[in-house]
């Protein structure tokens, strides 16, 4: 008697806590409601079978439990319970399938007059490419990723001279205008998913996938990658912007082509040499860096980077939070750079310091820095030389003091906050992995020795 009680209350428990629940569907935003009623139809089906065979356990559990007095009849076949069974089940299994079907047969017929966009996945970050006047996407190719080219663009295409390439997590679409979705992957597998459009797709290295939507009302959408794809998958997020046509128009003509980022030629480091006189002053003449003044050493950093960080201070994403005292200092002193050429040509001018070892100034553990390291260097390298491909900076080479202020800044939401600031959202998430400022000072003890 007690199973049965007990499943009778799984059942009437699993009913009553799914129309308590709070964890229901987003609010659709999309033109697939379609997607919504085919879940709702399995989820009736499934519903009843699980009503259905659990209430018959409890029922035969207490209909034929122990009896000394009868005797079980044995009856190993029975071809109409089979038949019944068979058919009952064939049905349910249709009514299920069907609908799914029914939905992925219009999920791949694009309409004729979609606009066309496309999404570039790496870990751990999003990028979008939409086809310019001549509503052409120019041909791509891994073999072309580099710093100066993040997208592969082929210099060999003309028709990809007025692609125009945004580089953020945000992604901006017109309102009540059906767009297809191209999705590619530069590193491993990921799913590009939007909860609120009910549309989510793999990312498989080296193949082109898609889906279709049509966004139905403005606002800001998450963007998840639904694809286990290494350890800052979870950090793995973006956004998409539904706006009036106007508005979007006005958003995508800020961004720029890739024939005018070809326009910009290579960076001069003789005239970053020159704006490098006043960085200087603080950071070294060599980038060596100068603890008395709170400069860290610039010496074996990548272009890339530098001049990413310089264009965060520049635009406010960086040293904008009060408490980042030093920051708002490299505000002012970014913004003595006059245009984007100067922040390219001193970042190449600063990328051709030799960087050097290091003194120590904490006191820590590199027995136990070398495992809190396993983390940092999935992303920074093995030996902290940095990575592009996952737009991690080099860390050896630089001053420990340094690296735990920015931890702390990092932990404490000083830096990285900003909605802007992508790489750092998922630097706060790694920095807040150490548990104190024990661990801290031995993660930096063993960076010291790389």
């Amino acid at each position: 008697m007690k199973l049965v009680i007990v499943l009778v209350l799984l059942v009437v428990g699993s009913f009553v806590f799914h129309w308590l629940s709070p964890w229901w569907f987003t609010p659709l935003a999309s033109n697939w409601s379609t997607v919504d009623t085919t879940v709702d139809i399995t989820l009736y089906i499934t519903a009843f079978v699980f009503f259905a065979v659990n209430i018959f356990m409890a029922y035969a559990i207490y209909r034929y439990r122990f009896n000394a007095k009868r005797r079980a009849h044995y009856e190993p076949e029975n071809k109409k319970l089979e038949t019944w069974l068979t058919v009952i089940t064939a049905i349910g299994v249709a009514a299920m399938l069907a609908p799914g079907l029914i939905v992925w047969a219009d999920f791949i017929d694009v309409p004729e007059d979609a606009d066309v966009v496309e999404v570039v996945g790496q870990q751990w970050q999003w990028s979008f490419r939409f086809p310019g006047e001549d509503g052409k996407l120019g041909e791509v190719d891994a073999r072309y990723i580099g710093p100066e080219n993040p997208f592969g663009m082929s210099p060999d295409d003309p028709a990809g001279s007025d692609d125009v390439l945004v580089s953020s997590n945000e992604l901006h679409l017109p309102v009540d205008r059906p767009v297809k979705v191209n999705m590619r992957s530069k590193d491993v597998l990921h799913n590009f998913a939007v909860p609120q459009f009910r549309v989510k797709m793999d990312m498989v290295p080296g193949l082109v996938s898609y889906v279709w939507f049509t966004p139905t009302r403005t606002g800001k959408f998450d963007i998840l990658c639904m694809e286990l794809c290494g350890i800052g998958h979870y950090a793995m997020r973006g956004s998409v912007v539904v706006n009036e046509e106007e508005d979007f128009n006005a958003w995508l003509a800020q961004q720029p082509t890739w024939g005018q980022l070809q326009g910009r030629g290579p960076a001069d480091t003789v005239a970053g040499k020159a704006s490098y006189a006043v960085c200087g002053s603080c950071h070294g003449q060599s980038g060596e860096g100068n603890a008395a003044m709170n400069a860290p050493s610039l010496a074996g950093q990548s272009a890339w980077y530098v001049e990413r960080q310089l264009n965060y201070y520049r635009q406010g994403i960086r040293g904008a939070h009060e408490k980042d005292t030093y920051g708002q200092q490299m505000v002012g002193m970014a913004q003595t750079l006059p245009d984007d050429a100067a922040v390219r040509n001193v970042s190449a001018y600063i990328a051709t310091f030799t960087p050097h070892k290091v003194d120590s100034t904490l006191d820590g553990d590199p027995a136990r820095g070398k495992a809190h390291y396993t983390t940092c260097g999935a992303c920074h390298g093995a030996s902290a030389q940095g990575n592009y491909a996952l737009q991690a900076p080099r860390l050896a080479g630089q001053e420990d003091w340094y690296l735990k202020r920015q931890l702390q800044n990092f932990r404490e939401g000083v830096r990285g906050s900003h909605e802007a600031d992508s790489y750092g959202h998922q630097m706060v998430l790694m920095a807040r992995s150490l548990q104190n400022e024990q661990s801290i000072n031995d993660l930096l003890a063993y960076l010291n020795t790389l």
